[in-house]
């Protein structure tokens, strides 16, 4: 049994929300290599590749199940940053809205009574424990040793495997 009609367009919707924060995460490792974080940077970097991963998943599903994918537009990121905490709060509270979502993605399957969609959401729901996660523990540092931005590419050099996921 495919997707309902309201899963698919709601998966089509997040599909789009994975490509902006894609785009959103280059900008931000953007800024921290051209502000010479390089280790900030990268960690970035990955997460843009790790949001484009979660949106062709997402893509292969629409496909595998016979729906149509509907690609919209990207919105630009924000590219300033006053300072080097504000990128990962802004990340923070984009990961947040992501579980909103994913969350919502979920209760669609739910009510429309669509096992397999619930199923394969399961992944995205622990994919965002871990994401909140990660994101969240960079955020303490960086604001911890905010007057001592290097602090955060130190900490990243020495506990960064703990934080890839």
């Amino acid at each position: 049994m495919p997707p309902s009609e309201r899963f698919a367009d709601a998966l089509n919707a997040q599909i789009g929300r994975e490509y902006a924060a894609a785009h959103q995460y280059t900008a931000i490792a953007a800024w921290y290599d051209a502000e010479t974080f390089p280790r900030l940077s990268k960690f970035f970097y990955d997460q843009a590749d790790e949001e484009r991963e979660h949106a062709r998943k997402m893509t292969d599903y629409l496909l595998e199940t016979g729906q149509t994918v509907r690609l919209g537009e990207v919105s630009a990121p924000i590219n300033e940053f006053p300072d080097h905490v504000e990128p990962i709060r802004l990340a923070l509270e984009q990961e947040k809205r992501v579980t909103v979502e994913i969350d919502r993605l979920v209760e669609i399957a739910r009510e429309t009574r669509d096992n397999a969609s619930e199923i394969f959401l399961q992944w995205f729901v622990s994919e965002q424990v871990e994401e909140e996660d990660t994101i969240g523990s960079l955020l303490q540092v960086a604001e911890r040793v905010q007057d001592f931005p290097m602090m955060v590419e130190e900490f990243l050099a020495r506990d960064g495997k703990a934080l890839e996921g």
